[in-house]
């Protein structure tokens, strides 16, 4: 599935004050916090950074208390190409082959007159592993199956020791089509190798 900004995607979300248990819901990609009055007169980050999201006014009560996972087989960057305007697309994936559950913020946004209501999502970022340093100095915060139960808010421990980047070693990448780059393009042959592509066109 080829995911862009403002599509709906399903995540699973962690325990809040009034659920314990892990659920599946499809909200909406990029973040609208509550306290705005009007989402279209804010920007609805996709990112929110793990070095500050503690302290910022719009992520800090959504990673108190409303804490996601974003399930993937992969996540996409793009490096520059000298000489080039358009960037080279990557499909990055761990090695192992096994889905990778990314850290995420939820938040719900009401109308002031109760008339609508949007829910929405961003991914946690943290600084680039050596798996991922040369295609991009980020990458999304990855959460090991080990600590889901921690950062879904099912068992007691500090969800902010999870902020790091993967060990090295884990990620592989490889290059993709550039049709990747439009919401309009979807299917598992949007993640051949380049290569592969290119010989069958």
């Amino acid at each position: 599935m080829n995911v862009c900004l403002t599509q709906d995607v399903p995540i699973i979300l962690g325990a809040t004050e009034d659920r314990t248990l892990w659920r599946v819901e499809l909200l909406r990609w990029g973040f609208v916090p509550r306290w705005a009055k009007d989402p279209k007169e804010i920007r609805q980050p996709i990112n929110a950074r793990a070095e500050t999201v503690v302290k910022s006014g719009m992520f800090r009560d959504a990673f108190a208390r409303r804490r996601c996972s974003v399930p993937t087989g992969v996540f996409y960057e793009w490096q520059g190409i000298p000489g080039q305007r358009q960037k080279q697309p990557h499909a990055i994936a761990q090695v192992d082959g096994q889905p990778m559950a990314l850290a995420g913020l939820w938040e719900t946004w009401r109308a002031p007159d109760e008339s609508r209501e949007l829910r929405t999502f961003t991914i946690m970022t943290t600084n680039a592993n050596e798996d991922v340093m040369l295609l991009h100095h980020r990458m999304p915060v990855i959460i090991e199956e080990a600590d889901w139960n921690l950062w879904l808010g099912e068992e007691p421990g500090s969800p902010r020791d999870l902020l790091r980047p993967s060990p090295g070693g884990t990620l592989r990448s490889w290059p993709i089509s550039p049709r990747i780059n439009s919401p309009a393009s979807n299917g598992a042959e949007l993640l051949q190798p380049l290569a592969l592509v290119c010989t069958e066109i």
